[in-house]
C-alpha cells in the first residue's frame, strides 16, 4: 500500500471523446486539421505582430500573448488526444496526468485574465482616448500580463496541489480525453470534499471576477459608442469590440457550463462536448476572429507578404 500523497494508481486509462470504433478515424482527421489550423493561425499572428512595428501597440501586445497562450493551451492535450484516437491502449502515467492538469489550469486561467486585460484596453481606448497613452503605458501592459500569469500560477498550483493529496486505488479509467478536474475527482477513493470546495471557489473567482469586469467594461463602452454622433465612428467601434465579445462568449460560456454547477449534476458525456469548445474550438477561432475582422492585421499581412515576394 502507498502512504501519504503517493497514489496507488501509477497509470490512468483515458476513455477519449467517444468509445465508438467507427468514429475514431474520422475524429482523428477532424481534430488533426483543427490542431494544424490552430498552430498555423496562432503562430502566424505571433510572427505577424512581432514583424510589424505598426502593430506594437497595447491591443496587439495582448493579442500576441493570447495567441501564445492558445498555442500552448491546445498543445497540452491535443497531441495526446490524437494519439488516443488511433491507439488501442489509451494510457497516461500518473505524473504525466498531473502535469497535463497543471498546464491545462495554468493556460486556461491565463486566458481568462488576458481577455479581461483586452476588455480594459478597449474600455480605455473608447471611453478615455485622451488618457490612453498614459493608462496603457508599456509598464501598465507588462504589469497586467505579469498579474495574469501570477494568478494563473497560483490557481494551477491550488488545483494540482489539492489533486495530489488524493489517493486513487483501483479505479483508473478517466471518462474524458484529458486529465480534467471533475473526472479525476470521480476516481478518488478518499474524500473529495475539500477539493470540491476548492474547485468551486477557485473556478468561481477565475470565471466570475473576469466576467463581471468584462461586463462592466463593455457596459461603459456601449454607453460611449451610443453617444458617438457619426455612423462610421459607431460602426468602427462596434467592429473593434465585437471580435472580443465573440471570443469571450465562447470561452467563458463553455467553461461556466462545465464547472459552475453542482458536481452531482455534471454529466461527463455533456462535459466532454462542452470541453471541446474551450479546449479545441476557442484556440482555433481566436486567430480567425481577430484577423478576419481586423483591418490592421489584414494590412500588416499584405505588407509582410509583399516584402517577402519582393
Amino acid at each position: 500500500m502507498a502512504s501519504g500523497n503517493v497514489s496507488i494508481v501509477t497509470e490512468f486509462i483515458l476513455v477519449g471523446l467517444t468509445d465508438q470504433p467507427d468514429l475514431q478515424l474520422p475524429l482523428f482527421f477532424l481534430f488533426l486539421v483543427m490542431y494544424l489550423f490552430t498552430v498555423v493561425g496562432n503562430l502566424g499572428l505571433i510572427i505577424l505582430i512581432g514583424l510589424n512595428s505598426q502593430l506594437h501597440t497595447p491591443m496587439y501586445f495582448f493579442l500576441l500573448n493570447l495567441s501564445f497562450i492558445d498555442l500552448c493551451y491546445s498543445s497540452v492535450f491535443t497531441p495526446k488526444m490524437l494519439m488516443n484516437f488511433i491507439s488501442k491502449k489509451n494510457m497516461i502515467s500518473y505524473m504525466e496526468c498531473m502535469s497535463q492538469l497543471y498546464f491545462f489550469c495554468f493556460f486556461s486561467i491565463s486566458e481568462c485574465y488576458v481577455l479581461t486585460s483586452m476588455a480594459y484596453d478597449r474600455y480605455v481606448a473608447i471611453c478615455n482616448p485622451l488618457l490612453y497613452n498614459i493608462a496603457m503605458s508599456p509598464k501598465v501592459c507588462f504589469c497586467l500580463m505579469l498579474g495574469s500569469y501570477l494568478l494563473a500560477f497560483s490557481g494551477a498550483m491550488a488545483h494540482t496541489g489539492c489533486m495530489l493529496r488524493l489517493t486513487f486505488c483501483d479505479a483508473n479509467t478517466i471518462n474524458h480525453y484529458f486529465c480534467d478536474l471533475l473526472p479525476l475527482l470521480e476516481l478518488s477513493c478518499t474524500s473529495t470534499y475539500i477539493n470540491e470546495v476548492e474547485v468551486f471557489i477557485v473556478v468561481g473567482i477565475n470565471i466570475i471576477v473576469p466576467s463581471l469586469t468584462i461586463f462592466i467594461s463593455y457596459g461603459f463602452i456601449l454607453s460611449s459608442i451610443l453617444r458617438i454622433s457619426s455612423t462610421e465612428g459607431r460602426s468602427k467601434a462596434f467592429s473593434t469590440c465585437s471580435s472580443h465579445i465573440i471570443a469571450i462568449s465562447l470561452f467563458f460560456g463553455s467553461g461556466a457550463f462545465m464547472y459552475l454547477k453542482p458536481f452531482s449534476a455534471v454529466s461527463m458525456d455533456e462535459g466532454k462536448i462542452s470541453s471541446v469548445f474551450y479546449t479545441n474550438t476557442v484556440p482555433l477561432m481566436n486567430p480567425l476572429i481577430y484577423s478576419l475582422r481586423n483591418k490592421d492585421i489584414k494590412l500588416a499581412m499584405h505588407r509582410t507578404l509583399s516584402r517577402r515576394r519582393f
